[in-house]
């Protein structure tokens, strides 16, 4: 079968092995001049890893495993802790973070040359009897038996498929980055989420030395451009308890990238005919949850399978039922995602909320929330090959950071 990806991100290059692996003719086109490596660096939950693991990418020597995450206010007093090295040991798969552009890179790795073509950006979609043509801003064009939109968050394939852009600002936004920080978390299995009545700061070990670390705040998206966002940052965070002021006075002014945040209703379809679309394309959502990579790992998991079960059948018919199947799997775990994404609750000051819930509870619970949201570990046929080997991390103690 003849596939054809529109965006090169993570959820089509890993579709793109998927459908490699399975003998498919498989072509990604990009409209960049090259692999996108910017987005600072995300997590993968067990259910991003098990999908990578498939699909035969290693992530040996990147990132920094996460076992635990906690939940601070803005004046250092310690309002969650959540166990996710529970979740690690259950499915037998590690949660890790890492700068983005290293999860590209092994993605990518290895490909056959010619798979990604760059500068190749779509304008137009059209579906007929045989199949599926895409027109590019260059003037070429491209015919198949399938086409997938991975295209983000502006996906073209989807406003052919949906015919409108669906996603509205949130009202939040992100400012971002990796840097080097001496501060104890770059070097721990720990991620801090410290919220306050001004917004919430992120801070992750990323691996390489390399801090991950975010500000959300509310901000109107018809709101004028910030000239100097790291001034503003320091300006707004000043007054929080170490290590927020530590981090920012030891960012440079070139690691700030910017991120608004976007959500839509996931609706029940995402495709028609002989086109659909994954990732950001069909469930933009903010990164509260941090499951957008594990979710578009889990959409090109599942799509493949479905192109699997039905390899050996007429395209005509195959597809809009394979298809029909990778959305009766998706399509309720990322709505259920997206719904809990989208009030962005994790970056309100509620800390009377968060001390009622007992540690244990929601570490349990998070167990049981990465099954509910990913295909990969509710259908998985066989157990994992091997489980993580972790050295657990110690706890902080009440209100302060271990050196």
């Amino acid at each position: 079968m003849k596939v054809l990806v529109i965006g090169a991100g993570i959820g089509g290059l890993a579709l793109a092995r998927a459908l490699l692996a399975d003998d498919h003719d498989v072509t990604v086109f990009e409209r960049a001049p090259a692999l996108r490596v910017s987005g600072a660096a995300l997590t993968l939950w067990s259910n991003g890893t098990g999908v990578l693991a498939d699909l035969g990418v290693s992530l040996a020597g990147v990132g920094a495993p996460i076992d635990l995450l906690e939940q601070r206010g803005w004046d250092g007093r310690v309002l969650m802790r959540i166990d996710v090295s529970r979740a690690a040991d259950a499915y037998g798969l590690p949660h890790i973070a890492l700068p983005r552009r290293r999860l590209i890179e092994r993605l990518a790795d290895e490909l056959p040359t010619g798979t990604v073509l760059f500068d190749k950006a779509c304008v137009r979609v059209a579906q007929h009897a045989d199949g599926v043509r895409v027109d590019f801003a260059d003037g070429t064009t491209a015919t198949g038996d399938l086409l997938v939109g991975a295209d983000g968050h502006r996906s073209v394939v989807r406003d052919h498929l949906w015919g409108a852009d669906p996603t509205r600002p949130s009202g939040w936004v992100t400012w971002q980055g990796l840097s080097r920080v001496d501060i104890d978390v770059a070097s721990s299995r720990r991620g801090l989420m410290i919220v306050g009545p001004e917004g919430m700061c992120g801070l992750m070990p990323a691996g390489e030395g390399l801090l991950q670390w975010w500000f959300d705040v509310r901000r109107r998206p018809d709101a004028a451009p910030v000239t100097d966002p790291l001034a503003a940052l320091r300006d707004t965070f000043a007054h929080w308890a170490s290590p927020v002021p530590d981090t920012l006075a030891a960012v440079a002014e070139g690691e700030v990238e910017f991120f608004a945040h976007y959500r839509h209703k996931v609706p029940r379809t995402w495709g028609r005919g002989r086109a659909t679309v994954l990732g950001d394309a069909a469930h933009t959502m903010p990164p509260t949850m941090a499951q957008g990579a594990n979710q578009a790992l889990d959409d090109a998991w599942v799509l493949a399978r479905a192109l699997r079960r039905t390899a050996d059948r007429d395209p005509a018919l195959a597809i809009p039922r394979a298809l029909a199947e990778y959305e009766r799997s998706r399509s309720p775990r990322a709505a259920l995602t997206a719904r809990r994404a989208g009030p962005e609750t994790t970056n309100k000051y509620l800390p009377t909320l968060f001390r009622l819930m007992p540690d244990p509870l929601i570490s349990r619970y998070y167990t049981r929330w990465l099954r509910q949201v990913s295909a990969y570990l509710s259908d998985r046929p066989t157990p994992p090959r091997s489980r993580p080997t972790r050295t657990p991390a110690p706890a902080p103690a009440p209100g302060g950071t271990n050196a």
